[in-house]
């Protein structure tokens, strides 16, 4: 396993990181899974033995019973994990129990700690924009956390750019703890991530982390043309997450990421997910899984290596279209281009 620097701060991260969407099964997320501690044990002890140092989970998660049994199944092992949680979601029906504002971001901060049963997070992510707190408001909460050793690290999750941008300019002006992690959706199946997010989290400082990096699971090998998944959420009309807008595309990408498995004698899964951690600006992938093998397939991601033909003809198949004004920047401005501008551009 590869440890990262998560961004400009001292933290060195796997390049897997180990999700809990899966865990608790209540409510929307029993369609995802329904670990329960023994399941959580289990693999932590897999990721554990690859290497993981990362857990990540989010207080809405099973309105935290994810994190209850976070908690309990790394009871006495605390010391040897990071662990990465979020707030912003609703947790209930009032009309402060969603949001970031200064009352429900330091609230849940301490509902967080009970449940995970810690007297700190290592790593505190702000789940979603809240466009009706002050940027203020919500940045001072957060650096008061990090003031009083309830958390260490600041992360940002499913912000715009200029979201991004605003928040970081209010914590330099006020001298707030920054953000140090960007957790973003970015997989083959869709690179808008590239447009803004990417550079500018590379032009900030942040390191990214990527949530559903297998595309809610179409990038896995079982979803191809024509045919019909064994097992899983089906292509529908019902599909919402990620939004699938051009489905031959899709399938496209599918059929190269399948060749490029074979050739290699691993699954596609984990070529699309080795995929990734070439890419500028990634530290690390969170990786989840209902049943323990494909975990453990996800897990043997980290020691695959593409060659350039190979991330060039995924590069080609799943290329973005370049919007506006990206594709003015590509006739024009390539003589000036820097890091972040590579990030999309090549």
């Amino acid at each position: 396993m590869e440890y990262r620097q998560l961004g400009r701060s001292g933290l060195r991260i796997s390049t897997l990181t180990l999700g809990t969407m899966t865990f608790g099964g209540e409510g929307m997320f029993g369609n995802l899974g329904n670990t329960g501690v023994g399941g959580a044990k289990r693999q932590f002890g897999m990721a554990r033995d690859a290497g993981v140092n990362l857990i990540d989970t989010a207080n809405m998660y099973s309105t935290g019973a994810a994190e209850e049994i976070v908690g309990e199944a790394i009871a006495g092992e605390r010391d040897d994990w990071l662990l990465s949680t979020k707030v912003r979601m609703p947790m209930g029906d009032g009309p402060n129990d969603a949001g970031l504002s200064r009352h429900h971001i330091i609230g849940q901060a301490e509902a967080s700690l009970r449940r995970l049963r810690t007297d700190h997070i290592d790593l505190y992510h702000v789940h979603e924009w809240d466009g009706q707190t002050p940027l203020e408001e919500t940045l001072e909460a957060l650096d008061t956390l990090v003031r009083s050793g309830k958390v260490r690290y600041l992360g940002v999750s499913n912000y715009a750019g200029w979201q991004l941008m605003k928040a970081l300019g209010v914590a330099d002006r006020h001298g707030y703890q920054r953000f140090v992690a960007n957790q973003i959706y970015y997989s083959l199946e869709s690179r808008d991530a590239e447009y803004e997010l990417v550079p500018a989290s590379i032009d900030q400082g942040l390191g990214v982390l990527v949530w559903s990096p297998l595309a809610g699971g179409l990038l896995s090998g079982k979803y191809r043309r024509g045919q019909q998944a064994a097992e899983g959420r089906h292509l529908s009309e019902e599909w919402s997450e990620p939004p699938v807008r051009d489905e031959d595309k899709l399938y496209d990408t599918i059929e190269v990421i399948v060749d490029i498995a074979a050739g290699h004698g691993v699954s596609p899964a984990q070529i699309s997910l080795a995929y990734l951690l070439h890419k500028p600006g990634v530290t690390s992938l969170v990786i989840g899984a209902r049943k323990d093998e494909q975990l453990q397939d996800n897990l043997a991601a980290a020691e695959v290596r593409l060659g350039q033909d190979e991330l060039a003809r995924l590069d080609e198949v799943s290329k973005p279209w370049l919007v506006y004004p990206h594709w003015h920047q590509a006739n024009t401005a390539t003589d000036r281009f820097g890091a972040p501008d590579r990030a999309l551009h090549g």
